[in-house]
């Protein structure tokens, strides 16, 4: 078995000038770790090239409280030229350090804007931050609902964003403003027993209301963070999320849902070239009888096995690979925390010793450079509403006795409708007999029942036409075959 220790020897070893980054997918690590090591983090750089890893995110944290302290100024600082040597790019996530840290006061957002022009000319050579950390989760913004249950943390992150993004090109046009940090999943429900949180979707809707509200015309961001977790850690790569909710394999429904948020203004978008830092993805490993002493406590979720999150993480990489708008993507934890309730997901052990996922994501890198291997896939946004369906009555002649009138329907996105019996005049449909509007909620199929009323002789049709809600311009329309009223003996 591998032990850490073996590895760590490279570091005293070679002190070689590694090459910069390729051009393809940049794989990295979410890992606070090389912040105050002894060595400025040079063994954990080196075990980072061993893989092939070339970039390191590392987070700093704005205490309203202290609102001009960096925290671990001297540690960073340590840590950057180490990273240089080894051809390891250094991304700094500087977010709030309490859920209420921004809302809690009116002069918070100015204070953490310059805040963050204080980090920028302190560690000159980052070229690359990330502005919060999954504002639509309670444990990172609050609140998430004002007292009437709408929503308001995406219109409350979004002018922050604002003025953190004008802070921070005022000190260097070249800093990469990337934006968000955004959670894969939030339940919308203010009511909820616990986790009231935002979706994906409607985070980014609430952001792009309050943006065209404001009148900005100038970017937010240059580049947007997401977290696409799995649901559980024992799915399947491909298991995805429901809709309004987004994993790896759904950012196509992110870019939708960013388009629908910003597409026309001043914030471009996916399809003009925005790219997405996946800077926090990982799936939790259940520990092995051999390592079990480096723990402690109980574990807290259900984990996946050694062997399948090896193959899961390999997948992984080639898939994204293939995405062009997919910057980079960063597994969150190098090596395993020792509380089992906290995090495991790393490619090596609590106590240093290499999993499976270690030489999987090695070999993979080794073998694709970071490039597709096979065909990139494209994306182009909608202007329909994503899985709008309606099945109707089958009868093609009905008396005219009849006086009830319903049909189902479905989306699969929350969407409006107005619904009706058209008659037909020739080929043509004329004018709408019967109407109802309402709403569908996505997933959710409904019975849409129209006003009892007697239809005249003559030949029909129903019809619905769904709106998105995220995007009224977004629109679908369902017609059923024609049906023959005829009069009654």
């Amino acid at each position: 078995m591998k032990r850490l220790a073996v590895v760590f020897a490279l570091a005293c070893a070679s002190l070689t000038l590694v090459g910069p980054a390729r051009a393809g997918l940049s794989v990295g690590v979410a890992d606070d770790r090389p912040v105050g090591s002894l060595d400025g983090g040079a063994a954990f750089l080196t075990l980072m090239n061993d893989v092939g890893l070339h970039e390191v995110r590392m987070s700093i944290r704005w205490d309203p409280t202290a609102p001009t302290t960096i925290e671990n100024q001297g540690q960073v600082e340590a840590v950057l030229p180490v990273a240089a040597l080894r051809g390891v790019r250094v991304v700094l996530s500087v977010a709030p350090a309490t859920a209420r840290s921004i809302t809690g006061s009116p002069a918070a957002a100015g204070q953490f804007a310059a805040f963050l022009q204080q980090v920028a000319r302190t560690f000159p050579t980052v070229k690359d931050l990330i502005v919060g950390n999954e504002p639509n989760q309670p444990r990172f913004w609050q609140p998430q609902f004002d007292a009437n249950g709408k929503g308001i943390s995406g219109a409350a992150f979004e002018p922050m964003l604002a003025a953190a993004y004008d802070a921070l090109k005022t000190v260097d046009p070249t800093i990469n403003v990337i934006g968000v940090g955004l959670s894969p999943r939030g339940n919308d429900n203010p009511r909820a027993s616990g986790n009231i949180s935002t979706s994906p979707v409607k985070f980014l809707q609430s952001m792009g209301t309050a943006y065209r509200k404001s009148g900005r015309a100038a970017p937010i961001m240059d580049e947007f963070a997401y977290h696409p977790y799995p649901r559980k850690d024992t799915d399947s790569l491909t298991k995805g999320y429901d809709w309004p909710n987004a994993g790896v394999t759904n950012l196509d429904r992110v870019k939708q849902a960013f388009w629908d948020a910003f597409g026309g203004t001043g914030q471009k978008t996916f399809e003009q070239g925005l790219r997405v830092k996946l800077d926090e993805i990982g799936w939790q490993v259940a520990v092995t009888s051999g390592s079990a002493p480096a723990y402690f406590g109980a574990e807290s979720i259900f984990p996946t096995d050694e062997a399948n999150q090896a193959g899961i993480y390999a997948a992984l990489l080639r898939y994204v690979a293939c995405d062009a708008s997919v910057e980079s993507v960063l597994f969150f934890g190098f090596q395993d925390e020792p509380n089992l309730d906290r995090w495991q997901a790393g490619l090596m052990r609590a106590d240093g010793t290499l999993r499976p996922s270690y030489d999987a994501v090695k070999s993979t890198i080794a073998e694709t450079q970071g490039n597709c291997v096979g065909a990139m896939r494209g994306w182009r946004h909608s202007m329909t509403v994503d899985g709008a369906s309606a099945t109707f009555p089958r009868s093609r002649r009905l008396p005219s006795r009849v006086d009830s009138w319903s049909f189902l329907a479905s989306a699969g996105e929350d969407a409006s409708f107005e619904a009706g019996i058209y008659r037909l005049v020739g080929s043509r449909r004329g004018g709408r007999v019967l109407a109802r509007t309402g709403r569908l909620d996505a997933g959710l199929t409904r019975f849409v029942r129209l006003p009892a009323r007697r239809l005249r002789p003559g030949r029909y049709v129903y019809s619905i036409r769904f709106r998105a809600e995220a995007n009224a311009s977004r629109w679908s329309r369902r017609t059923s075959r024609s049906f023959k009223i005829v009069r009654a003996r």
